[in-house]
């Protein structure tokens, strides 16, 4: 293959690659404290109960859009021995992000379509689907299940899938149940004490330079050499990497893969700013004078922030 042939290939490499960090042992702790151990403390696919009556408890990851909440959660789950292979060679775990439109009945019928259902009828009550989803999750053996931006869930329905979730705690087919969404998420939990006091909640932070921009800039040196570019020099560019990415790690990796893209394409040998300016420039469409990476004092920009219209010609109604 021709060198940039190479470097494009060994670019979709990168992209694979999970950085570790403290968040995967954190978000590994909050997920294995909820399953049961056997009589030599050895975890087991088990729902722990945590009451008399058995409840179950749950876990929330909450984060910011682009905060790689989704990924963390994926990973944690699939790296639980226990959780691997329950009945039928399927694992012990259950999860897909909320469905468009977010219903309750379009989240059980997504649900009951990934548990490889063979038979949902759309047309069936609502909480008829759940039981049958219970009953199916009883089936496979499956001990966690999780819901993936489940802010969206909320939209509709509230009442109903608070009290399906409080379900999903109790009686003896009862899972563990993990959501993942925005602080959106958090909000509404918090508006019932029942279903708030069964779930321990993990948040992602936003980067911080000063705490994070070493580390990164690591990442940055490592991807570099994977696909052979040099890295780029500039003082301040984590700073400017970190305000474009909304301060979410997520995002700014997917910057810094987008970039590389660019540099690759271009048949540059080096990454510099200017690579990160034009990926930031294609997926905002801003202009120079918006664009993060061109502003001398860009923290100063407000990249979501939406502008009013300030014509003075026209009266409020």
């Amino acid at each position: 293959m021709a060198p940039a042939d190479t470097a494009k290939f060994a670019l979709e490499r990168v992209r694979s690659l999970h950085i570790g960090s403290a968040r995967d042992a954190e978000a590994a702790m909050h997920t294995t404290r909820l399953l049961a151990t056997d009589e030599q403390g050895q975890l087991t696919p088990v729902a722990k109960r945590f009451t008399r009556t058995g409840e179950t408890r749950g876990v929330m990851l909450i984060g910011g859009p682009g905060s790689g909440k989704s990924h963390l959660l994926e990973r944690t789950l699939s790296r639980i021995q226990v959780l691997q292979e329950g009945e039928y060679g399927r694992p012990r775990y259950l999860g897909c992000p909320v469905p468009s439109p977010a219903t309750f009945k379009s989240m059980t019928l997504a649900l009951l379509e990934e548990s490889g259902y063979p038979d949902a009828n759309p047309r069936k009550e609502a909480w008829s689907l759940w039981q049958d989803l219970r009953h199916r999750l009883q089936l496979l053996g499956i001990s966690v299940l999780w819901i993936d931006e489940a802010q969206d869930l909320f939209c509709a329905d509230r009442k109903l899938i608070l009290r399906a979730l409080k379900s999903l705690m109790q009686g003896d087919d009862a899972v563990i149940v993990v959501l993942s969404g925005t602080e959106d998420l958090a909000k509404v939990i918090r508006t019932d004490p029942q279903v708030q006091r069964r779930f321990t909640a993990m948040v992602l932070p936003d980067l911080v330079e000063q705490v994070d921009g070493d580390s990164f800039r690591d990442v940055i040196t490592q991807y570099c050499q994977r696909v052979g570019l040099g890295a780029p020099i500039e003082a301040d560019l984590i700073g400017h990497i970190f305000h474009g990415a909304r301060y979410r790690f997520g995002r700014a990796l997917e910057l810094l893969l987008h970039a590389m893209e660019i540099a690759i394409e271009r048949g540059d040998d080096d990454l510099d700013i200017g690579h990160f300016a034009a990926a930031y420039a294609m997926n905002e469409a801003c202009t120079a004078a918006d664009n993060v990476f061109y502003a001398e004092y860009y923290w100063l920009l407000k990249p979501d922030e939406v502008e009013e219209d300030v014509d003075p010609r026209r009266k409020k109604q």
